[in-house]
């Protein structure tokens, strides 16, 4: 029997229904409205469609929302005030800079100047450090997403075997932090395996995950022999491996061999419309705790 799809478009639009909840109860208790800016350098058609699906949740959800467009020649002196601008301003909880930036700009200084406290993507390494040892506002989106699919789909991943194929610093490393904490939603026995481990060792630890996360990179990479019976699997790859010649758009895989895969697994995210309709609504939900964290509502 084949798996069942974990869709995230559903799984999204659930969370988003509970976000607008929390909004209309911040704006008629406590008089806050959730703030969040984008910071769009130059005009890359990508980074433009996503920003405004950025805008459009947030106008959506109730937020007040910016958006701030940039030419490509800003200088980075310019776009680092830009940043302690938003990072003084009451009404902005939240700043995201879109990537990628110009190459003129050093992406690390403009992620690091923004307040830890209003940085939704949670890349900055406060955050990244609050993330390991378990008190934090706010969890990386992409990771974050993953999360909620888990235990919205295949339930309570604790005391469950965790492996996570691949160790970037966006998916896999602090989704294996995310997966150890003693919280819920967490506390699962959790194992990384990338590109410096063996391959029939990878493979045997694939082999025994209730719950397989993978991030490689890769297209196709994980086979049916890899993955346990009744497993969880959950793909984040994005691979572009061709482009239709009925449509013209772009034919896309994941790092899981799906077709194969979901005949074992007993869920499954497909690709696209897993892992990827989560990215903004859990940026979204980051927001909202960031105006809550800034309204002393929550602490750290």
């Amino acid at each position: 029997m084949s798996a069942k799809l974990i869709k995230g478009a559903e799984v999204a639009a659930q969370i988003r229904d509970e976000l607008k909840k929390e909004v209309d109860e911040l704006k008629a208790k406590h008089n806050i409205t959730p703030g969040l800016v984008t910071i769009l350098v130059g005009e890359d058609p990508g980074s433009v469609s996503y920003v405004t699906a950025k805008q459009k949740t947030a106008h959506e959800l109730g937020f007040y929302s910016v958006q701030d467009n940039q030419p490509p020649t800003i200088a980075e002196a310019e776009l680092l005030g830009l940043i302690e601008k938003y990072n003084k301003d009451p009404k902005i909880h939240g700043i995201l800079v879109q990537l990628p930036l110009p190459k003129t700009i050093d992406t690390n200084k403009v992620l690091y100047a923004i307040d830890p406290n209003k940085d939704v993507d949670a890349f900055h390494p406060v955050n990244v450090g609050r993330i390991l040892i378990g008190q934090y506002a706010f969890l990386p989106c992409t990771p974050a997403g993953c999360q909620e699919l888990i235990v919205r789909s295949f339930g309570d991943p604790k005391g469950k075997e965790v492996v996570v194929v691949g160790r970037s610093n966006i998916v896999g490393k602090p989704m294996v932090a995310i997966m150890l904490q003693k919280l819920p939603g967490a506390n699962a026995t959790v194992t990384c395996v990338h590109t410096g481990t063996p391959k029939d060792r990878m493979i045997e630890h694939c082999r025994r995950a209730d719950i397989l996360i993978v991030a490689a990179g890769v297209p196709k990479y994980v086979q049916a022999d890899w993955v346990k019976e009744g497993a969880c699997v959950i793909d984040v790859g994005v691979n572009r491996i061709g482009i239709s010649e009925k449509t013209g758009k772009a034919i896309l895989a994941g790092d899981v061999d799906f077709d194969a895969v979901k005949e074992k697994a007993a869920f499954i995210t497909p690709v696209p419309g897993g892992v990827g309709p989560m990215t903004i609504t859990m940026l979204m939900k980051n927001t909202v705790m960031a105006a809550k964290l800034a309204a002393g509502l929550i602490k750290i």
